[in-house]
């Protein structure tokens, strides 16, 4: 009986996660079909995984429920102070962010004429990456009021004295860093890259603008002497929607002009793969002679013979941080060998598996900071573990500069951050389970220390 009462909590978020998966995961087996048979060059694989890390994630709390129920009765005691402080950090930075953000689109929002559908459509689209950017700095702040409480009520001293040491006494903290880890795993994976690309729709709706989803696209086909430009693609592209403002250069075999086609607008017919152009013309140029304007076409203009989709021509419009995985895999395999911006894809791809490391190492780095056993109290254990959560940041961001300017590796730009705290952080960790001082050590390092 008692058992039962403690795996209720985790029987009902395992009932959640069913009833949450069946509603989402054939959505997105949908999309993934779509796709698919739009992208003729995506990645099978890696999208057909998209389903299954969905249904993964909408089970990753009932996960952490289990495991509550089957620990034991000091951890489940630190887990319930611990999330209890998560969820007041974590609900407290959200409201700032929307507000701040709010702030900045209020006009945009205020220009749709409904308020309250516009900002839940906005923050919706949004809330992957909210997640992704907030969790780490909630679990942060979170562990170390945890700490701090129990340090300063001289609970970890009786933890310690009861025989239990500090690994298993701050194991629940490790465990949670690893559930969130995994959880921004699988937000990367796909659906928090994509997020910034649905802001952008809902407020180009908000101010009574098409909805675009990507605008001026340049692609050159690989495959024939073809460059397309595209002024912008509809939201609703895949539907069929128009392209706008068309341009299409095509060469002869030997390199040279041959015509540019211009239209209005474009559509594509998936069946039958045929492009339809409004409002077209065309330039003929051939070498010694006058270009030639072809003016009189019918309306539409319809090519047959040209095996480009819009889902071929949008992706090099789209920028690699609004990339997931499953494209990001699918354009280094297509584009990755001589392409300019594979410096830029790489880094971008590595960083969707790193940046949600970041929750284990400041974990990692709060954890021995935040336990003290002294008078002197958790103030300075705070200011050192913020600071280098800080830094963890400022590094992250210098790094994937200069990985997608080329001037480091893509492996070394996303990577050497997190190996660097990381490291830091399993030193710090260590000092900290084999009884040695850490505040003193930092100190040193900190020039004009009095």
């Amino acid at each position: 009986m008692h058992f039962l009462r403690r795996a209720t909590p985790a029987l009902i978020l395992t009932l959640a996660g069913i009833l949450a998966a069946a509603r989402w995961v054939p959505v997105e087996q949908a999309d993934v079909q779509d796709t698919l048979a739009s992208f003729p060059d995506a990645d099978p694989f890696t999208h057909h995984l998209r389903p299954l890390i969905l249904a993964l994630l909408c089970l990753i709390p009932a996960i952490g429920g289990w495991l509550y129920a089957f620990s034991g009765t000091l951890a489940r005691y630190v887990t319930r102070q611990f999330l209890t402080l998560l969820g007041i950090c974590l609900g407290g930075l959200v409201i700032i962010w929307l507000l701040m953000d709010f702030q900045d689109n209020v006009d945009d929002i205020k220009a749709s004429g409904s308020i309250a559908a516009t900002t839940l459509a906005l923050y919706r689209a949004r809330l992957p990456e909210i997640l992704i950017t907030l969790v780490p700095y909630a679990l942060l702040l979170s562990l170390l009021l945890c700490l701090g409480r129990l340090s300063g009520s001289r609970e970890i001293i009786a933890m310690v004295q009861t025989g239990r040491g500090l690994a298993r006494i701050t194991l629940p903290f490790i465990t949670a860093g690893l559930l969130a880890t995994a959880f921004c795993i699988g937000l990367n994976f796909h659906w928090a890259p994509r997020s910034t690309a649905n802001e952008k729709q809902v407020i180009d709706s908000a101010r009574g603008r098409d909805a675009t989803a990507a605008e001026m696209v340049l692609f050159r086909n690989p495959r024939s002497p073809r460059l397309w430009m595209v002024r912008s693609f509809p939201a609703d592209w895949k539907n069929g929607a128009p392209l706008q403002g068309i341009r299409v250069i095509s060469e002869d075999g030997q390199g040279r002009l041959s015509r540019i086609l211009v239209a209005s607008s474009a559509t594509h017919d998936r069946i039958s793969g045929h492009w339809s152009f409004q409002d077209a013309a065309i330039r003929r140029i051939k070498p010694g002679e006058a270009p030639r304007f072809v003016r009189d076409l019918p309306d539409p203009y319809v090519v047959t013979s040209w095996r480009e989709t819009p889902a071929e021509i949008i992706q090099p419009g789209l920028p690699p941080d609004q990339l997931g995985i499953p494209d990001l895999t699918g354009w280094l395999h297509d584009h990755g060998r001589d392409s300019k911006g594979k410096a830029a894809h790489l880094t971008q791809w590595h960083h969707r598996f790193s940046q949600p490391l970041n929750c284990l190492v400041v974990v990692l780095l709060a954890t021995p900071l935040g336990i003290y056993f002294s008078r002197r109290g958790t103030t300075g254990g705070v200011a050192i573990a913020v600071f280098l959560a800080m830094g963890l940041l400022f590094l992250t961001t210098i790094c994937l500069s200069l990985g997608d300017s080329s001037h480091l590796p893509p492996l070394v730009a996303a990577w050497l951050p997190n190996a660097f705290f990381g490291i830091l952080a399993l030193y710090l960790f260590r000092r900290r389970l084999a009884g040695r001082p850490i505040y003193q050590t930092l100190r040193r390092l900190i020039p004009n220390e009095s």
